[in-house]
């Protein structure tokens, strides 16, 4: 709980500049992944990075938002910011992919603590008729960080080195660090609690398990081989097991009965759903400007920037309107741009036109930006002190493993109908030539046959098409669980101090 003597102004700052540097090191690093990949080699390795971080940030987040409550929020979050940072400056070191994805891992173990507990901070210390405000105040800096990650991104990687678009979060961290060592105060009651380290341990072996199956299936082994078969016996096993703990501990990693509240379980769906479709934009968009258009490591950053600029906008708006509106009828219009953005994506083709993709990339946008503050605030909603460290670190992990699930699933679909539609636009003769993905960036291009670089870029365009069609599922999934959100809203209230609150100024209709 946090004292008088703590500086709010002070401790605002900080937690911002340490969702600035979380959120846009997602972005820059997207950015700079094709030339990484184009300098180190190994395109089948370029979704783990990605998923690397995903997954160790997604373990992390139950298990630092169920600490958080135990024993307080401060050490963790600066738990979270010193491993981040050490990651990061192993990741500007890394000479390989293997090892670019393992330092990544690292990352995400001080992700998982850094953007949760942040947002269960400001919960904590705002009342609610200022919290909408405060969420929408941060979404919106997790939307501009977004907008300078790519541009930022991109120049450095272009004009500097890709090493420093990790070394970059250095100073952004230790200063950040530095405001809540020594602006927050916080008087915690600490009583002798039992972590669930067996439901933390299951939950990454499930995942991890199921990670491999869906990444090694169908290119280093075949789906019915021993090894695949094993890798998803292992999933269910631990995932059977998880399940079975969860509901017998005393302090559980992940609280099912949070999921006995309407507006939560629809929430946690929600963003499931969106982290599952979301995520393909920010990976693949930037891979089809470098590699269809020919453009560059910048080209790449600026196709992001009209998306982020678009979420900037919406959640604000959102912020703004929470209090006047329901969270279902916000998420609704988030849910019309989000599915018109992702249908007109699933259109692309090596003849769009750059104003175009621009275009669809703003719907998108639009959509998404609304996704950043509501869902925070609607999985907090009506949630006692002791449980929002909890409940909104589930919020985060609903998104992380979506967005997890959402690059190995897709990633796999992309190679498969990459390898497919390769075979089929190849010229005679081009189809028997080892034609890999990096060629599109390794400088090889203008050694190929004019037809047979056509035919890679055609391939690699129509296969980054069809993984945003059968985004659109996720995306029809989402919608029915924005349906079943009710009719919950956060109205204005003269209670709710400091993290006392016994939030009898949220009105809860429809929650149950």
């Amino acid at each position: 709980m946090i004292t008088k003597e703590s500086n709010l102004r002070m401790v605002v700052a900080g937690l911002l500049l340490g969702i600035l540097m979380a959120a846009m090191d997602n972005t820059i690093v997207a950015t700079a992944m094709p030339t990484i990949v184009g300098e180190m080699g190994g395109f089948n390795l370029y979704v783990w990075v990605t998923s690397a971080y995903m997954v160790a940030t997604m373990a992390g987040m139950p298990i630092f938002g169920k600490l958080s409550d135990m024993y307080g929020r401060k050490r963790f979050y600066v738990f979270g910011l010193l491993v981040f940072l050490i990651g990061s400056a192993l990741c500007g070191t890394a000479d390989s992919m293997i090892q670019l994805a393992i330092y990544r891992a690292i990352q995400g173990i001080g992700g998982g603590a850094v953007m949760p507990i942040a947002f269960t901070i400001i919960f904590d210390v705002f009342p609610p008729e200022k919290r909408g405000k405060m969420t929408g105040l941060f979404g919106a800096v997790f939307g501009i960080s977004s907008v300078a990650g790519p541009l930022l991104g991109a120049y450095i990687t272009e004009y500097i080195g890709w090493e420093w678009v990790f070394y970059i979060n250095l100073p952004l961290g230790l200063i950040s660090l530095w405001f809540i060592m020594q602006f927050y105060k916080e008087k915690t009651t600490t009583k002798k609690q039992r972590i669930d380290w067996g439901g933390a341990i299951t939950l990454v072996v499930a995942i991890v398990s199921f990670m491999f199956a869906l990444e090694l299936g169908g290119k280093e082994y075949a789906w019915d081989s021993t090894v695949i078969i094993s890798l998803f016996a292992i999933f269910l096993v631990f995932l059977i097991a998880f399940l079975i703990i969860e509901t017998r501990v005393q302090e559980p990693i992940i609280s099912f009965n949070l999921f006995k509240r309407r507006l939560f379980a629809a929430s946690q769906g929600v963003g499931f759903f969106y982290g599952v479709s979301f995520v393909i934009a920010t990976v693949y968009i930037p891979l089809f400007v470098q590699w269809v258009y020919g453009g560059s490591a910048t080209d790449s950053g600026l196709v992001l920037t009209p998306m982020m600029i678009g979420s900037v906008v919406t959640s604000s708006i959102a912020g703004i309107m929470v209090a006047k509106r329901s969270y279902r009828s916000l998420m609704i219009v988030s849910g019309i741009f989000f599915i018109g953005g992702m249908f007109a994506l699933s259109t692309i083709s090596t003849d769009t036109p750059r104003t175009l993709l621009t275009l669809y990339m703003v719907l998108t946008g639009l959509g998404v930006g609304f996704s950043f503050s509501l869902l925070s605030m609607s999985s907090m909603h009506g949630m006692e002190f002791h449980q929002r460290g909890a409940a909104n670190s589930t919020a985060s992990f609903s998104r992380s493993l979506g967005m997890t699930i959402g690059i190995t699933l897709f990633g796999t679909i992309q190679s498969h109908m990459f390898q497919g539609r390769l075979q089929e636009v190849m010229p005679a003769g081009g189809a028997a030539m080892d034609l890999k993905p990096e060629i599109l960036m390794s400088g090889q291009m203008g050694d190929l046959p004019p037809e047979v670089a056509r035919g890679l870029t055609t391939a690699l365009a129509d296969s980054i098409a069809s993984t945003f069609q059968w985004a659109l599922i996720p995306v029809a999934c989402a919608l029915v669980c924005i349906a079943l959100m009710g009719n919950a809203r956060m109205i204005r209230g003269d209670q709710g101090r400091g993290g006392n609150s016994n939030e009898a100024s949220e009105l809860r209709v429809g929650e149950m």
